[in-house]
């Protein structure tokens, strides 16, 4: 099965437009789209208009095409769309939402999950602690979560994320593959300690919680974003977890993306 793994677009219609024309080139039988997908501007909220505007019409030429599209929103996608994002994944049959739900084809498994640890930027809507131990950032201000009427905001956001369940919580609980061996996980938090979550400071950010998953569960493949700079700064966009595979593309002004081929376990990063 070859795949192309795309993440952090947030809503740059050159990219996606780039990526449908790369996937007929390669002959990709899916492309997997890991989160943050919808645009960044100064009204959150016109997130929904691309949803049914761009995306919709955006699907339709992967289901015309006969791609597999398999995605799901990141931290930065308000939640408040995640009911249309939902109905119109649901259109079609070769687009898949995967946020906590498994997908299978071809004797492998897809489980995706968007819950992030804690970060210091004030949308809260995917935030969790990673574990019950967890220190948290200093943050940019107030806590926030989308809601019809408006941004509401949380007084207290670490009284608020204790009452939560963790990151290692939501991982425990998310379904379970048949055969973890052929497994692919889309997580879009990156674990910790593999040089996959490395800030422009030197900071890493990763989930100890999701790094113990993936140790611990050894599916055969992890694909990863939200740090858009890491593998620039610390040169790494994929890393071995005993037997489990995991990678991280980043993205950058340039449109970057990785191929894989499962059957092979073959891997190439592409800018372009």
């Amino acid at each position: 099965m070859k795949i192309i793994y795309v993440t952090d677009i947030h809503g740059d219609k050159w990219k996606y437009n780039r990526l449908f024309e790369v996937a007929k080139s390669f002959k990709a039988d899916m492309v997997i789209n890991g989160g943050d997908m919808l645009p960044m501007t100064a009204n959150l909220y016109n997130q929904g208009k691309f949803i049914s505007s761009f995306l919709e019409s955006y699907f339709l030429q992967f289901e015309s095409a006969g791609i597999y599209y398999l995605c799901l929103l990141g931290n930065d996608d308000l939640r408040m769309f995640d009911d249309l994002f939902e109905k119109t994944c649901n259109k079609f049959q070769y687009v898949v939402s995967t946020a906590q739900k498994k997908f299978e084809i071809e004797g492998y498994t897809f489980i995706g999950m968007n819950w992030i640890a804690d970060c210091p930027f004030q949308l809260k809507d995917r935030c969790r602690m990673d574990t019950y131990d967890y220190v948290f950032q200093k943050q940019l201000g107030n806590g926030l979560l989308s809601k019809p009427e408006g941004l509401q905001e949380i007084d207290d956001w670490f009284s608020y994320a204790k009452t939560l369940p963790t990151v290692e919580d939501e991982l425990s609980s998310l379904v379970r593959p048949d055969d973890m061996a052929n497994a692919v996980y889309v997580i879009h938090m990156p674990p910790y300690m593999l040089g996959l979550d490395v800030c422009f400071d030197g900071r890493e950010v990763g989930s100890r919680a999701i790094y113990d998953f993936l140790l611990q569960n050894q599916p055969k493949l992890s694909l990863h974003g939200h740090i858009h700079e890491s593998p620039e700064v610390s040169r790494k966009w994929f890393a071995k977890l005993k037997n489990t595979i995991c990678i991280q593309p980043g993205q950058s002004g340039r449109l970057t993306y990785v191929t894989i081929d499962l059957s092979s376990m073959k891997f190439n990063r592409i800018k372009i």
